[in-house]
C-alpha cells in the first residue's frame, strides 16, 4: 500500500530548539509559503494547519497559500462552538472550490477548558463531544446536498442548504482525532479519516481496533492516520544527536510550567501522551526509535520517530501494517526538515504523490436571484 505523506504549517511558531527563543525564526507569510512550496515540490501528500489561540487562523492561511502551491492539499480546523455548522459548510465548500479540490477537513472538539471560555465555549467534555456529533451531521448533510432541518440539544437549523457545491464529491473528506470513548463514538458514526498521535505501536493497535469494531457496527469503514515529528539523517547516530540537541536549551522549569499546563486539559489524548514521559527527561526513547522529547513542552503531538531514513521508513511501515495509511509529520525547524524528509526518507518509502488537479467547470449561471436560487434560462413569447 502506497504511504500518503503529509507535512505540518508552524503558525504558532518555528525554531532550532524547543521551550527557547533561541535559534527561533519568525514566522510570517513569506515563511509559510517556503514551507508549503517546499512539500508541494518534495512530494507530501498535504499539510496540517494548526488550531488554536496561540496559532495564525488555519483557513487564512489555507486561502493564501492557495495560489502559490499546485497538488498540496490542505488540513484545516472545524471548531464546533465558535461557528454555524451551515456557515462552516459553505467556507469549506468555497474552500474548496478556490483550492480546486484540495481542501481537506479537520474536526477539532478542544481540550482546554480555559480557551474555550475564550471562545465562549463552556461545555464539559460529553457535551463537547455531543455538540460535535450535531454539528457535524449538519455539516455532512449540507455540504452533500440535502435541504436540512435540525433539532439537537446544542444545534437547531431550520431550511440549511448550500447553493454551491464543493469539487469534491459527495464533499471533502473529514478527518478527526480522538481517544476518548465519546471521541471514538463520533468517529465510528461520521469521520472519514480518524487520527491518531504517534504511541508506541502496540497502543496504536489497541485504538485502531476500537474504532474499527465501532465503525462495524454502524455498517461504516474508517481510514487511518497518525500524527508524528520526525528527526532522520544520515546515520542513527547523527538523528539521535539531533534529538538532544533539540532539548538542549530546555530547562527544567520550563517542562514543569509546560506539564503544568497540560494536565489542565481534559483531552485523553493529552493525557496518554504526558503518560509516556511524566515530565522527565529519562526514558525517552519509549519504543524502538520512537522518542517522546517533544512532549516535554509541546501540546498535541509529542513523539518523534528518530533514526536514519531506512530506519524511519522500517518504522513507519510497523504502523502502515496496523492499517495506517496516512503519516502527518514534521520537524524543527519546519523548512530545513521538509527537505531532509524529502531527501533521507521518501527514497525508503511506496510514496503516494498527489496529481495536479484539473481545473474543475464553473458553470455561468449569472447572479443568484434574490439571494436564493440560481437564474434559469426562459423561453421568449
Amino acid at each position: 500500500m502506497s504511504l500518503s505523506v503529509f507535512w505540518f504549517l508552524p503558525t504558532h511558531g518555528d525554531g532550532h530548539y524547543l521551550g527557547t527563543s533561541e535559534g527561533a525564526r519568525p514566522v510570517d507569510h513569506g515563511y509559510l509559503q517556503q514551507i508549503a512550496q517546499a512539500a508541494d515540490r518534495l512530494g507530501f501528500g498535504g499539510v496540517l494547519i494548526p488550531t488554536g489561540r496561540s496559532c495564525e487562523d488555519a483557513w487564512l492561511v489555507a486561502a493564501s497559500l492557495i495560489p502559490v502551491t499546485q497538488r498540496l492539499r490542505f488540513l484545516v480546523a472545524l471548531r464546533p462552538g465558535v461557528i454555524s455548522p451551515t456557515q462552516a459548510a459553505r467556507q469549506a465548500a468555497t474552500l474548496d472550490r478556490l483550492s480546486n479540490g484540495r481542501a481537506l477537513f479537520n474536526l477539532v472538539t478542544g481540550g482546554d477548558a480555559e480557551e474555550l471560555a475564550g471562545d465562549g465555549v463552556f461545555l464539559d467534555h460529553k457535551e463537547r463531544y455531543e455538540e460535535s456529533a450535531e454539528f457535524t451531521r449538519v455539516w455532512r448533510r449540507v455540504l452533500e446536498g440535502e435541504t436540512v432541518d435540525y433539532e439537537g440539544k446544542h444545534v437547531h437549523v431550520r431550511g440549511a442548504r448550500l447553493m454551491f457545491k464543493p469539487v469534491q464529491q459527495p464533499r471533502p473528506p473529514l478527518w478527526f482525532g480522538g481517544s476518548s470513548e465519546p471521541a471514538q463514538d463520533l468517529a465510528a458514526e461520521q469521520v472519514d479519516v480518524y487520527l491518531t498521535w504517534g504511541e508506541p505501536p502496540a497502543q496504536v493497535k489497541e485504538k485502531i481496533a476500537q474504532v474499527q469494531a465501532k465503525a462495524a457496527a454502524q455498517g461504516r469503514k474508517v481510514k487511518f492516520g497518525i500524527r508524528l515529528h520526525v528527526i532522520v539523517r544520515e546515520t542513527n547516530e547523527e538523528a539521535w544527536q539531533a534529538a538532544d540537541r533539540l532539548i538542549s536549551h530546555l530547562d527544567d522549569a520550563t517542562i514543569a510550567k509546560a506539564q503544568a499546563a497540560l494536565a489542565k486539559t481534559d483531552s485523553v489524548g493529552q493525557q496518554r501522551m504526558r503518560a509516556l514521559h511524566s515530565g522527565s527527561r529519562d526514558k525517552l526513547e519509549i519504543s524502538p526509535n520512537l522518542w517522546a522529547g517533544v512532549g516535554l513542552v509541546r501540546g498535541g503531538a509529542g513523539t518523534a520517530l528518530v533514526g536514519d531514513g531506512e530506519t524511519v521508513a522500517a518504522r513507519m511501515q510497523e504502523y502502515a501494517d496496523l492499517g495506517i495509511e496516512t503519516f502527518i509529520l514534521s520537524g524543527y525547524p519546519h523548512l530545513e526538515e521538509a527537505y531532509r524528509v524529502g531527501e533521507l526518507l521518501f527514497p525508503h518509502l511506496d510514496l503516494a504523490v498527489p496529481e495536479i488537479p484539473k481545473p474543475a467547470a464553473v458553470a455561468a449561471h449569472g447572479e443568484a436571484v434574490a439571494h436564493d436560487f440560481a437564474p434559469q434560462k426562459v423561453s421568449q413569447s
